[in-house]
């Protein structure tokens, strides 16, 4: 781990505790994210279940079904942690829950298998755009209170569709009739505009991580580039935050770090 983010600054986690989200730059080394690149683009190239595809989702740009041009994008290699030990090592690893433990101000951590725990596959040409949302909107725990951690395989920006968000987004109460049938902002409301007006673009560098609070408003482009972009992405809760039996939050057991 990088000797400057072993300990988060006071600064650092009154920035993340004001904004919903905390830039760390280089958690992880080159070499790293380079063989974890490596299993996802193999995994990528043989469609190595279990995946989910950009026609599952229906996002704007997406295919309209699996026989249109582009149908067999790839969205999401999903369960990395399963996948491949390369995954796993990293999300339980001691010096992440030392960073998790500092935001959730709690040192019993629990990685959840059920929500991200995937590689997101950024694909030229077919990738599809995901509207302003709160991934809160369908998961099911005690508390809305999980944090996502976001590692970039390599550069990601507006040209090859990075994250926006929405600072301090996680603090506010949102009518319910500011959502369309998805979850989703409705950009046609002025209210919904100039909350929108306030985003900022998280452009990061191959081994920056970003940590977002589970109420954080996100969205991001589509990737107008000719390289496919990679993106390691896991959501943690504290072990006393217990997903809601029945519900898909606990379809697969945590992982205790």
């Amino acid at each position: 781990m990088n000797e400057s983010v072993k300990h988060l600054s006071d600064i650092a986690l009154a920035s993340f505790n004001r904004d919903g989200y905390l830039i760390v730059p280089a958690l992880l080394a080159d070499s790293v994210c380079e063989r974890m690149s490596k299993v996802a683009r193999e995994h990528l190239s043989a469609t190595l279940a279990p995946v989910e595809f950009e026609t599952d989702i229906q996002y704007p740009g997406a295919p309209e079904d699996r026989d249109s041009a582009g149908g067999d994008t790839v969205r999401r290699l999903l369960n990395a942690c399963s996948r491949d030990s390369i995954f796993r090592s990293w999300a339980t690893s001691a010096d992440l829950r030392h960073t998790l433990a500092q935001l959730f101000g709690d040192d019993a951590i629990v990685l959840s298998q059920s929500h991200h725990n995937c590689v997101m596959t950024k694909v030229p040409g077919h990738s599809s755009a995901t509207l302003w949302h709160q991934d809160n909107r369908y998961w099911s725990f005690d508390k809305e209170n999980l944090i996502s951690v976001w590692l970039a395989l390599g550069a990601e920006n507006h040209a090859n569709g990075c994250l926006y968000v929405i600072p301090g987004s996680h603090e506010l109460d949102i009518a319910p009739g500011r959502f369309d049938a998805s979850l989703f902002l409705r950009p046609d409301l002025p209210e919904n505009r100039r909350l929108i007006a306030s985003a900022r673009a998280v452009e990061l560098a191959r081994g920056d991580v970003l940590f977002f609070h589970s109420r954080l408003f996100h969205a991001a482009g589509r990737n107008t580039t000719s390289e496919t972009k990679f993106s390691l992405v896991l959501t943690y809760h504290e072990a006393s935050n217990y997903p809601i039996s029945g519900t898909r939050s606990a379809r697969y057991p945590g992982i205790n770090l």
